[in-house]
């Protein structure tokens, strides 16, 4: 099995890359059968989760990890990872705050993402 701390790693630094840059191309992260819960709503599949990324009220978005941490998520040899950092949106000088967790799923050589769930951490 792939060391669950190395795939996290590269997994974020690819997600957040690509958030940043072009939210469409997250497309090829999610399956049918993914689920994603953002601040309290849940979308189902991937054409539904990408529009909801998409279609979030901002043009440009810097995020800056500040932990990622990981385990083994079962015996299908999947990975939780779960995410902290900040993220600067359009125009603002101050950083909100995020917690976002990832269940992925191994495919062939790869993983995708199960399970989506992120949260803005308010009030600090």
């Amino acid at each position: 099995m792939a060391d669950p701390n190395v795939v996290a790693r590269q997994f974020v630094d690819y997600y957040y890359q690509t958030f940043d840059t072009n939210r469409g191309n997250l497309t090829g992260l999610y399956r049918d059968m993914s689920m994603l819960t953002f601040e309290g709503q849940q979308f189902a599949g991937a054409k539904n989760i990408v529009e909801k990324l998409t279609g979030l009220p901002f043009q440009r978005v810097v995020h800056k990890v500040s932990t990622c941490d990981a385990q083994p998520g079962g015996p299908q040899q999947s990975i939780l990872v779960t995410v902290t950092g900040q993220l600067l949106i359009d125009e603002e000088t101050q950083p909100q705050f995020f917690s976002q967790t990832f269940h992925l799923y191994p495919e062939g050589n790869s993983f995708f993402v199960y399970n989506d769930v992120f949260r803005l951490v308010l009030g600090m």
